[in-house]
C-alpha cells in the first residue's frame, strides 16, 4: 500500500494515555498503521496538507440499525415512546428485502463517513424477504468502513405476547445456526481487522431467556463479543419487573450478559448497583443521547458511570429515532446532556470527544484504535477549522464548541475514504436517489 504523509497538522487530538496535543505536527502512514509522527516527515508517497487542519482519531460508533435509515421521519412514530414507536414500523420494516436494507446501510454508512466516523457497529436484527447480515457487510465493504455487524434476532412473536409482527420472528435454532454461519463466513479476530461479527438478540423483550442463555454461550465458544438493548426507559424497567422479577442489570448478569465482551445499548434506567456492577465486570455502555432524547427515554447517566469505571462509547442509534448519523453531533450532545443534568462543568469538550474515539474503540475491543499513536491503525479524521464554523473560536481543539460537523478527509486503514469533503469510494448521487426511490415506494 503507498505511503500517506499528512503534513503540518494544525493540531492533533492524540488521545492517548497522557492527552498529548500535538502543534505543526506530520503524520506517516503506511501499510494501514501510523508509521511516524513528528516534523519534517518525508514521503514517496501522496501529502495532504493538514495546515488548516484539526486531526483526530477516527469516530467510532458503538450502536446503530443502518436498515432505519430508509424510514426517517416517518409519521405516527414522530411523538411515541419506545414500544409505540417500535408497533408503528415493525409493519413497514416487514416489507425490506435484500436491496433495501443494503441500500440503506449504504446510506447510513456515508453519513457516518461525512461526520468523521471510520469504525461503526451495526445491530441488525430483523431479516425479512431474504435479507441477511450478508448484505450490510456488502455496504461497508463497498465504502471502506471498519465494520463490527452484530447478528440480531427476534424470537417473540406477537401472537405470544410480544412486540414484532410474526413474520419478523425467527425460530431460535435457526438463529443460532445463522449466528454459527456468519461468524464463521466473516469474523476476523486478528488485529487490524475490517471485519468483525458479534452476537446479539434484539433485547429482554424480543427473546426468550433461553436464546439469551444459548447466544452467550455461542458468543464465547466463538470468541466474539455480545451486543443488547438494556434499561433503555421506563417501560423497559417495568417489563423486566414484572416478567422476570428482577432489574434489567440483575437479568443481564443470571444469563452471562455482563463482562468485557459485552456491550449494552443506552442504560439510561441504569441504578447505582447497576453501575457499579457493570464498573467491576467491565461491562460496556453504548449512550445514544439523540436517540433517548427523540424518544423520551431520559438522561443516561453517563457521568456517574465514566467516574465509576463503565467503559463507555457513543452511538448514533437507528435513523428512525434518530434521524440522522452524525456521530460528531451525537458527541455534542453527550456533552450538552450531561451539563443540563449535572453542571457546566460536568463533561468538556475533549472528554466527550474521546467518548466518541478511543472510548468507543475500547468498547468494542479495538485496542488497535482510537488512538493517533505510532503503531495504531490509520484511522483518522482530518476537520477544517479555516471556514465560518470555527471563526473567531480561541481554541480549535474544542471540536464540539466550534467547530466543523462534516470531515474534510478521512482515512480507513491508510486508505481515502473522504477527500476535500467528499465521499471518494461511492456514487453518492446514485445512493441518494435510490434510498428515495425505495423509501417513496415503503410509503405507498
Amino acid at each position: 500500500m503507498p505511503e500517506t504523509l499528512i503534513r503540518n497538522a494544525q493540531t492533533i487530538l492524540t488521545m492517548d494515555d497522557d492527552g498529548r496535543e500535538l502543534e505543526g505536527t506530520d503524520i506517516l502512514l503506511r501499510d494501514g498503521v501510523i508509521a511516524a509522527i513528528g516534523r519534517g516527515l518525508r514521503t514517496g508517497g501522496e501529502v495532504v496538507d493538514a495546515s488548516r487542519c484539526v486531526v483526530t482519531p477516527g469516530l467510532v460508533n458503538t450502536h446503530h440499525h443502518l436498515y432505519q435509515t430508509l424510514t426517517r421521519a416517518v409519521p405516527g412514530g414522530q411523538d411515541a415512546l419506545l414500544f409505540g414507536w417500535l408497533k408503528t414500523l415493525y409493519p413497514i420494516w416487514a416489507r425490506f428485502g435484500p436491496e433495501e436494507i443494503r441500500i440503506s446501510a449504504l446510506t447510513g454508512l456515508a453519513e457516518l463517513a461525512l461526520s468523521g466516523c471510520t469504525l461503526t457497529s451495526d445491530h441488525l436484527y430483523l431479516y425479512p424477504n431474504g435479507a441477511r447480515l450478508d448484505d450490510t457487510i456488502d455496504a461497508a465493504q463497498e465504502i471502506g468502513l471498519r465494520f463490527h455487524a452484530t447478528r440480531g434476532a427476534m424470537s417473540i412473536r406477537e401472537s405470544d405476547g410480544g412486540l414484532p409482527p410474526d413474520s419478523l420472528v425467527e425460530r431460535e435454532e435457526a438463529i443460532l445456526e445463522d449466528c454459527i454461519r456468519v461468524v464463521d463466513a466473516f469474523h476476523d479476530p486478528r488485529e487490524g481487522a475490517m471485519v468483525r461479527i458479534g452476537v446479539a438478540p434484539c433485547s429482554p423483550f424480543s427473546v426468550t431467556r433461553e436464546l439469551m442463555r444459548d447466544a452467550a454461550l455461542l458468543a464465547r465458544d466463538k470468541g466474539v463479543m455480545m451486543h443488547t438493548h438494556l434499561a433503555e426507559n421506563d417501560e423497559d424497567i417495568a417489563y423486566s419487573l414484572a416478567t422476570f422479577g428482577c432489574r434489567p442489570g440483575q437479568y443481564a448478569e443470571e444469563l452471562g450478559w455482563t463482562g468485557p465482551d459485552v456491550w449494552h445499548a443506552h442504560c439510561v434506567k441504569l441504578d447505582g448497583a447497576e453501575i457499579d456492577l457493570f464498573a467491576d465486570t467491565r461491562t460496556g455502555v453504548a449512550h445514544c443521547p439523540c436517540s433517548n432524547c427523540r424518544l423520551g427515554s431520559g438522561i443516561a447517566p453517563v457521568r456517574a458511570m465514566i467516574d465509576a469505571g463503565v467503559p463507555v462509547g457513543l452511538g448514533v442509534d437507528g435513523s428512525a429515532s434518530n434521524d440522522g448519523s452524525n456521530l460528531v453531533a451525537e458527541a455534542r450532545q453527550a456533552m450538552l446532556l450531561q451539563r443540563v443534568t449535572r453542571g457546566a462543568d460536568a463533561m468538556s469538550a475533549r472528554e466527550a470527544l474521546r467518548l466518541a474515539t478511543r472510548g468507543g474503540a475500547e468498547v468494542l475491543g479495538r485496542y488497535d484504535c482510537g488512538q493517533v499513536t505510532v503503531g495504531k491503525r490509520a484511522d483518522l479524521a482530518l476537520w477544517d477549522v479555516s471556514g465560518i464554523d470555527s471563526a473567531g473560536s480561541w481554541d480549535r481543539a474544542a471540536l464540539l464548541l466550534a467547530g466543523p460537523q462534516r470531515v474534510r478527509h478521512l482515512f480507513v486503514e491508510g486508505r481515502q475514504v473522504v477527500r476535500d469533503g467528499l465521499l471518494a469510494t461511492i456514487d453518492l448521487d446514485a445512493t441518494i436517489s435510490r434510498q428515495n426511490t425505495l423509501a417513496l415506494q415503503l410509503s405507498q
